[in-house]
């Protein structure tokens, strides 16, 4: 079939120019670039009916005389070129009457330099429906093709599997090889044979990478131009517009003319030409040819193919924003030729909309080192193309453009695909983009309202976030989504500027008890309508008074309609009773592993540094327990001038001694506090007591505490042994990588019946684990999930490892000193139409949408869930709004109130790419811990497999998309990370198995999924990974630019360093690697760092003088060191409190610590990205 396009209509005042630079052949991106033959070898061309009479000039072919930068022939419009050339006839014009032509031989014009070929644009017959190079004689074989693998397709295979030599011969086709098992690129014949484009060997090259370091390399040679780069790897490469040099110097058709502009909307004048930059005539570095047989060379690469990459090679590494869309081939849906990729080049990568670099600019790092990053699978997963027999079609996959709507032949212009990102709906195969993490880190998704008011003023996402910011407008469409729907909220979060509103009446929606909030209807100055139930409520006379600027005036210059979170001072109809005070008790366990450990010498130290910078007024009270078989009671009672301590023997039926002076004024006898703290680590120095009596000390503390509430402190070190609340051992020491993990539920509920009982009193306990043992957390953390406490662990804590002791303090040191709410409720309200069903975090379910928190924290989150009552088809929007009463620490009542406001869409694919991926993770974490503990941990791991699957299968339905294996995994942009998430996920020490995990590590690990706020989570769940190099050759420059100028600028700011994936890829053994895992954070030293660096850096001069266990970054007086600091500082600003810092070296015994964390590789037992990727895809169907 032909395939001219009958269509093409050059304009008319568009001449063809015979110097070789014609609109047809001149064209970028219809075909692909290939390069050119390694330095040291030639390419002897064949010999052509038709010879040159002089070689044609460099500015005929992109790339001039440097091999690899050329554009191979394109099969163009026969009914362009006839409008062109002259009347044919069947006799030929002799050579001599003509002048030399330039043009390609296949491109010639009938009458110049050859004889006339026949008019073949009626395609009556397939022998005049395609030009050839050269006249075919009567009864001779048929030419297939032209272009690249012409002379692959004009050679069939003889029966006996030999082919026939050219006549002539020449040394460069004696080196070819028929291997079809490395087949990289198969093109269908007429007969239905399959060509096969040989390897070529290539010899071992040196090369230079950037710091001037020669390293040996085997393999295909380096490539400066992005389109001869990809060609080489054997996969599609797309056709790249490069800036430094183009095949024409003329003008070309504006159809052809891929025009950027269109991204955003601008239109071309249609008919018009477009005349080329003439920055792209330019050949930069690329020298001409000097000699007729240097041309002949590069006109034979037109017949050669690419040679495939070798098996097991590093190739091709990347170029980043290498590639650029170029013209697509003018050919109709019916006529597109059907092209065969390798499997990791199924499809074309996606079009960047960035110009394309200099050359010089874009260097590719050498194969086999850390840097490359190849945009396509790894070599090792590309699929090799089995040997096909003779006459037999090879399968091909279905050509569709990326981005666009798949399953049509037709692919998406420039324009289209623009658009496509601009409105959020472009799409992303994930198999052919293995680095699918962003260099920077992505704000969240933005909420479209239509309203830029409502826009600016809608709730921060780090107080609340849901997982899609437009809502199906009915719970069908959520199911055919297969997402989740949920919010995420931290509605304690410190906030820098909270406005605070103190009025006589609050104004509240009579029906729904809705809270006033920027997103209500006012119908007049004196009635609003409810943005969640839709009733039209009356409005106070006071509402009118602004309380900024003292005067009545517009209702919507108040604040509540100005802040989607607010905090109210409440009256009195919102107290039960009189605000409480601030009361803190702490109970210490004295036994001997606990003595053995040291916790308790650094948290008394912590305790009396800080005492007074805990929250509270003067009436804060505080009392102190110690336990280890007994429970002893201090005394501070007025008149005594030392702290007296009492001895509760009895255990089983514990009481209080004096329950009136055990907790005591903290302003009163704060020195008699400071002098018990001091008395404390060496009271029970020498004690040999192994019983941990916990359930006897709680249960007096709760005595204690009953009649006011407040805060109970456990440090717990052991075992409960002793007493109520005793427990046995439970963890087998040998079976902690088992699939099947036991145990993950309380062995008692003793704790959650203390916990509730608490709860009633308003009454929160915290936890803070110092084990050396296993302590059956699963059980004993129950004091905290359902009071509204934290929990806190330091596994193998030891006063001997001073990097745990100091972390121990910042975390404590952060505990005592942050702020606090007391006897604190909590209430979700959603729009007409959906309720909240599921709870996650530590709290008490009082009612269905009330929530018990005797007390709240600003490092706290929460997560629900949310269903359908009704439809939505009549809303425009939606809000959800939570309201969080409490009582702060100077004994006032507040109410803070945050509202969020969402779009309402009854379109699937909008749904689809609303999703927020994070706050997917987020809410599907939660729900597996509560998965594992209902059932067990197999289910959870299959549940989130099994989610990714059905939002894949989900999405491929929305968009009509083929149904069957075409090797690739489209999702929307808003989900291309979902699948990398989840398996850091399963490869979490909350998850995972096949890795030796101590129960008690993956017991927190889960209590951290369901209460970690969502910025804190993603970093515990995907670690930043940073390469610093750029930080020290910012701190070189700027210490250089300062000593000329003698003006250092103490707040320069820093480079913006990009993120990479967790995959041992990127590192690099002469660089310095920074991994931010949120309470951690750790510096890998590469085995080569210059020692310059190290000086600067770290104070050393070599790796070796780094211990296997460094904390703490040294203090260098170094411009290199101070700017490191404050990267680092950057990282902790919006952290509780600073993270430990870890300096690992190479070959350091700690080194398993950082690569247990590079999820993307693959373990023992576990599979690596792409593998999992693989998995995904031959599951959505």
């Amino acid at each position: 079939m032909s395939t001219y396009n009958p269509n093409f209509v050059p304009p008319a005042h568009a001449p063809m120019p015979l110097n070789g630079n014609n609109p047809v052949n001149g064209v970028q991106g219809s075909v692909q670039q290939q390069p050119g033959p390694p330095p040291g070898q030639h390419y002897v061309p064949q010999k052509q009916p038709q010879q040159f009479q002089q070689p044609p000039p460099a500015a005929a072919f992109p790339g001039g005389g440097a091999p690899g930068n050329l554009a191979p022939p394109q099969q163009f419009n026969s009914g362009i070129a006839n409008q062109f050339l002259p009347p044919t006839s069947g006799t030929a014009t002799p050579l001599q009457q003509l002048p030399p032509s330039t043009l390609p031989p296949h491109l010639r014009p009938p009458t110049v330099n050859g004889p006339p070929l026949t008019n073949g644009s009626n395609g009556a017959s397939s022998a005049n429906s395609s030009r050839t190079a050269s006249p075919r004689p009567v009864g001779a074989a048929p030419q297939y093709a032209q272009g690249p693998i012409a002379a692959a397709l004009n050679n069939p295979p003889l029966a006996s599997g030999l082919r026939p030599s050219p006549q002539p011969t020449n040394q460069s086709l004696a080196n070819l090889t028929s291997n079809l098992g490395n087949l990289n690129l198969n093109t269908t014949r007429a007969n239905g044979g399959t060509s096969v484009v040989p390897q070529q060997q290539y010899p071992p090259l040196t090369q230079k990478d950037g710091r001037g370091v020669a390293s040996a390399q085997t393999g295909p040679p380096q490539f400066n131009d992005a389109n001869s780069l990809l060609a080489a790897s054997g996969g599609a490469a797309p056709v790249v517009p490069n800036s430094m040099a183009t095949p024409f110097s003329g003008q070309r058709p504006p159809n052809l003319v891929p025009n950027p502009a269109k991204i955003f909307g601008s239109a071309s004048v249609p008919g018009r030409p477009t005349p080329s930059p003439a920055a792209q005539r330019i050949q930069y570095g690329v020298p001409p040819p000097t000699n007729p047989e240097q041309q002949s060379q590069q006109n034979n690469n037109l017949q050669q193919a690419p040679p495939p990459p070798r098996v097991g090679a590093v190739w091709p590494p990347s170029l980043a924003n290498a590639a650029a869309p170029g013209a697509q081939p003018m050919l109709p849906p019916a006529q597109q030729p059907l092209q065969s990729y390798p499997y990791s080049q199924a499809y074309p990568p996606a079009p960047q909309q960035q110009p394309q670099p200099p050359q010089s600019a874009v260097q590719a790092p050498p194969p086999g080192m850390f840097g490359a990053q190849p945009t396509g699978a790894p070599l090792q997963y590309q699929a090799q193309a089995p040997p096909q027999a003779y006459g037999q079609q090879p399968q091909q996959p279905p050509q569709t453009a990326p981005g666009g709507p798949y399953g049509t032949t037709a692919p998406l212009n420039v324009a289209q695909q623009g658009f496509s990102r601009l409105w959020g709906q472009d799409t992303i195969d994930l198999m052919q983009n293995r680095h699918i993490l962003s260099p920077a880190t992505l704000p969240p998704p933005k909420v479209v309202l239509h309203n830029q008011f409502h826009e600016s003023i809608n709730c921060s996402p780090s107080i609340m976030r849901c997982t899609l910011t437009k809502i199906p407008e009915s719970n069908s469409l959520l199911q055919k989504s297969r997402l989740p729907l949920g919010i995420v909220i931290h509605p304690f979060r410190d906030v820098n500027s909270l406005p605070v509103i103190q009025c006589i009446n609050i104004v509240r929606c009579r029906l729904c008890r809705t809270y006033i909030n920027p997103f209500v209807y006012f119908v007049d100055s004196k009635m609003w309508k409810c943005n969640l139930c839709y009733r039209v409520n009356e409005l106070p006379d006071d509402f009118q008074f602004d309380p900024a600027t003292k005067t009545y005036g517009d209702v919507t210059r108040r604040p509540e309609v100005r802040s989607s979170t607010i905090e109210f001072i409440a009256p009195s109809e919102y107290m039960l009773r009189p605000p409480q005070p601030a009361m803190y008790l702490f109970l210490f366990d004295v036994s001997i592993i606990a003595q053995q450990s040291g916790y308790l010498e650094a948290a008394c130290a912590v305790l009396n540094r800080h005492l007074d910078e805990m929250p509270g007024d003067a009436r804060t009270q505080v009392g102190f327990i110690c336990y280890d078989s007994f429970v002893h009671f201090y005394s501070m009672a007025e008149g005594l001038n030392q702290p007296h301590e009492m001895t509760l023997l009895d255990i089983d039926d514990p009481f209080l001694p004096r329950p009136d002076s055990l907790l005591v004024n903290l302003k009163e006898c704060k020195e008699l506090v400071r002098d018990l703290l001091k008395q404390l680590p060496k009271r029970f120095a020498h004690t040999h007591d192994p019983g941990s009596a916990l359930g006897a000390a709680l249960q007096v503390a709760f005595k204690l505490m009953q009649a006011s509430g407040g805060r109970i402190t456990v440090f717990q070190s052991c075992l409960p042994n002793k007493g109520p609340g005793a427990l046995e051992p439970r963890e087998d020491p040998n079976n902690r990588s088992a699939k099947d993990v036991a145990h993950l539920n309380p062995a008692t509920d003793f704790y959650k019946r203390f916990a509730l009982e608490c709860s009633g009193y308003q009454i929160a306990c915290d936890l803070f684990l110092m084990n050396q043992q296993y302590s059956d957390m699963a059980t004993i953390s129950g004091i905290s999930k359902h009071s509204g406490g934290c929990v806190h662990h330091f596994p193998l804590y030891q006063k001997t490892k001073p990097h745990m002791v100091e972390s121990f303090r910042s975390c404590f040191k952060r505990y005592l000193t942050r702020k606090i709410g007391f006897e604190a409720v909590m209430r979700i309200r959603c729009t007409r139409g959906l309720q909240v069903h599921t709870f996650h975090g530590n709290f008490f379910v009082r009612s269905t949408d009330l929530l018990s928190l005797p007390n709240v924290n600003p490092d706290a989150g929460y997560g629900m869930q949310i269903s359908y009552d009704e439809s939505l088809s009549d809303a425009k929007t939606i809000c959800f709004q939570a309201a969080l009463l409490y009582t702060n620490s100077e004994g006032e009542r507040r109410i803070r109130v945050h509202t969020v406001c969402l779009p309402v869409t009854a379109s699937l694919p909008e749904v689809m790419h609303s999703a927020d991926t994070e706050a997917i993770i987020g809410l599907l974490s939660k729900m597996a811990v509560d998965r594992s503990v209902a059932s067990n941990l197999s289910d959870a791991r299959d549940a989130f497999i099994n989610a990714t699957i059905d939002v894949y299968n989900a999405f491929k339905i929305a968009q009509n998309l083929p149904s069957g294996q075409s090797g690739q995994l489209i999702a929307p942009r808003s989900l291309a990370l979902l699948p990398l998430y989840i398996l850091a996920l399963l490869k979490h020490p909350a998850f995972r198995v096949g890795t030796s995990t101590r129960l008690d590590d993956r017991v927190y690990a889960m209590d951290c999924m369901k209460t970690l706020p969502l910025d804190q989570l993603m970093k515990y769940v995907y670690p930043e990974l940073y390469k610093i190099d750029a930080l020290i050759y910012h701190a070189r420059n700027s210490n250089i630019s300062s000593n000329q100028e003698d003006d250092e600028d103490e707040d320069e700011p820093l480079p913006e360093l990009p993120r990479l994936q967790l995959s041992a890829e990127h590192l690099d053994s002469r660089s310095i690697f920074l991994m931010d895992c949120g309470t951690l954070i750790m510096i890998y030293v590469g085995l080569n760092v210059p020692p310059d660096v190290l000086e600067a850096v770290l104070g050393i001069s070599s790796t070796a003088e780094l211990g296997d266990y460094v904390y703490g970054l040294p203090n260098v007086v170094s411009n290199e060191n101070d700017v490191l600091k404050r990267f680092i500082l950057r990282l902790n600003y919006d952290k509780p409190y600073s993270a430990l810092v870890q300096i690992i070296r190479d070959t350091s015994t700690a080194k398993g610590q950082f690569i247990e964390r590079l999820t993307d590789d693959r373990s023992e037992s576990s599979l690596s990205y792409y593998e999992f990727l693989q998995h995904i895809r031959a599951q959505v169907k």
